[in-house]
């Protein structure tokens, strides 16, 4: 029993170092929270680090933080740890543009160089068997760093330079922006920020962003770190939504699971050999009404009946081209 004990302590007190090793102040409390243990073990952990020389500073009720230049590179990983550096590699080669693609497979190299036998045979053996696809370009051609550059903008508060593209506009604006956050939703990078030509926040998607440049200008004000949260919040909160209910066969409600929830899927239930699907969406009358038309021949619409009426426009101008 006391040998368990140790190692559990051994165990947890190499994870706080490690933990340490992020380079930003860590407060107690989140220590206690994550180990599921009391403030008084984690104030005794951090004793006995410094007790073997790891050079900690901070203090209790305020954080802790490794000295700066104090590093030791972890070298040893759990099989679970190596799986997720093989996914991740992956989604960066797909999910990001191609300059911080490249210099995260840069990073995978530096640390590949440290993994010995079977961990790294596991890698090698892993990356041949994973592959990812989008099914569509995240970012412009035209624009190879735009992750990269929106990225080093908030970390150094500069301001940033674009050309883009509304969805609904054929003409390229040029914009000076404030970068704020980026989040990826439905497959697409977004990007929020100030607009100085607004004088407002607002949201650009990164695949229409035709020319990116950073310039030396720092931020002309300060911007909250959960504006972004509030921000996403408050553009849901501005939809107005309609309420969907419509029924599928069962044979072919299992094809829309990965593309419903773009849509405002809610809840679904089984009806004899029917799925009941329910939506909360905010646009019936084009993207919604579109999408059903994939099944359309399979399907029956609940309610709304403006949605059904939407449907008929459709086919009507359908078999006015047919003719």
């Amino acid at each position: 029993m006391m040998q368990a004990e140790t190692l559990n302590r051994f165990n947890r007190i190499v994870s706080i170092f490690i933990h340490l090793q992020a380079g930003r102040i860590v407060r107690a409390q989140e220590l206690a929270q994550r180990f599921q243990v009391s403030l008084r073990t984690i104030y005794r952990d951090i004793k006995s680090l410094e007790a073997a020389g790891v050079p900690i500073s901070g203090e209790a009720g305020i954080g802790y933080y490794l000295m700066e230049g104090y590093r030791v590179p972890p070298t040893m990983f759990t099989p679970e740890e190596v799986n997720s550096f093989v996914a991740s590699e992956k989604l960066m080669q797909k999910f990001s543009d191609k300059n911080l693609s490249a210099h995260y497979e840069s990073a995978m190299f530096k640390l590949k160089s440290v993994l010995r036998g079977q961990t790294k045979d596991r890698v090698t053996t892993l990356e041949n068997q994973v592959w990812i696809n989008t099914g569509h370009d995240v970012f412009n051609d035209q624009v190879p760093d735009a992750l990269n550059i929106l990225l080093d903008s908030m970390a150094e508060k500069k301001q940033v330079t674009i050309r883009y593209q509304n969805l609904h506009a054929e003409e390229i604006v040029e914009r000076i922006i404030e970068p704020i956050g980026v989040f990826n939703e439905n497959n697409f990078w977004y990007m929020m920020a100030f607009c100085l030509l607004r004088q407002d926040y607002r949201q650009f998607r990164t695949d229409r962003i035709f020319y990116i440049a950073k310039t030396e200008h720092r931020f002309s004000k300060k911007h909250s770190p959960e504006l972004l949260d509030e921000y996403r919040k408050a553009i849901e909160g501005q939809k107005e939504k309609t309420k969907v209910v419509i029924k599928i066969d069962k044979d072919i409600a299992r094809y829309l699971s990965t593309g419903r929830k773009y849509y405002g899927f809610v809840s679904e239930k089984v009806i004899r050999n029917s799925i009941e699907m329910t939506f909360m969406t905010n646009d019936t009358h084009e993207s919604f009404a579109r999408w059903f038309m994939m099944f359309a021949d399979k399907a029956e619409i609940i309610e709304p009946d403006s949605l059904k009426e939407r449907i008929a426009e459709i086919i009507a101008a359908i078999n006015i081209k047919l003719r």
